[in-house]
């Protein structure tokens, strides 16, 4: 019987300090745990919920270097009309379009091969994984998704987005930054007229003249013509 509780006490004694030792090592795992969502919570878009444009191209890099080159497509996109809500409405309705495209964007790239970024403003970026023979569809589809009207209180917002595509494709050999790039300028020319959507956006445009890291010609990013 004294041997039995002597080798009892010595079981419990392992016990104890196994479970002593493992004691700080799930506090720090939680810790970790916790500190990590911290981080990953302040690497989102506070209104919209969404990541940003390192995150994006983190991740459209990813995806070149499994091979998906071919069907990779980057889309740029731009609300139209976006400072006259804010000047006609107030503040809190430009946040709620705001809102609403991040949602519709999010909702969208749930169960896809997609990630959806608001890159500042009114701009918002997608580089998904998109069939070659269909995504030009799926693009245009998209697009009406994000344009049905918005209910806010009392009124009813109509949402206009110019859209930019770039095809990882169209543009071997370059990164998800150029692509962008790319992508960035079809916008841009879809929004002034120049071209209709959906315009696919060359290597010329790839490598549009910048000021400052952006477009030339977009307002507020062009430096001053010099007085004569």
């Amino acid at each position: 019987m004294a041997s039995n509780q002597r080798v009892q006490a010595r079981i419990g004694q392992r016990a104890l300090l196994l479970t002593t030792a493992v004691l700080p090592l799930t506090g720090w795992t939680l810790h970790a745990l916790v500190l990590h969502r911290r981080v990953a919570a302040a690497r989102k878009d506070p209104l919209t919920g969404l990541l940003g444009r390192p995150e994006l191209l983190a991740y459209g890099d990813r995806l070149l270097r499994t091979g998906r080159r071919d069907a990779l497509r980057v889309l740029l996109l731009d609300a139209d009309g976006f400072k006259e809500v804010n000047d006609t409405y107030g503040h809190a309705a430009g946040d709620a379009v705001l809102r609403t495209i991040g949602c519709r964007l999010a909702r969208w790239t749930a169960g896809r091969q997609a990630l959806a970024v608001r890159l500042g403003g009114d701009e918002f970026a997608l580089v998904t994984v998109l069939p070659t023979d269909s995504g030009l569809a799926d693009i245009a589809a998209l697009r009406e998704q994000l344009q049905q009207p918005l209910h806010h209180g009392r009124l009813t917002l109509q949402l206009d987005l110019s859209i930019g595509i770039a095809c990882a494709a169209d543009l071997p050999g370059e990164d998800t930054s150029r692509i962008l790039r790319g992508a960035d300028t079809s916008m841009y020319k879809v929004k002034t007229g120049e071209e209709e959507f959906p315009y696919l956006a060359t290597r010329a445009d790839a490598y549009t003249e910048t000021v400052n890291g952006r477009r030339t010609g977009r307002p507020g990013a062009h430096l001053p013509v010099p007085a004569a």
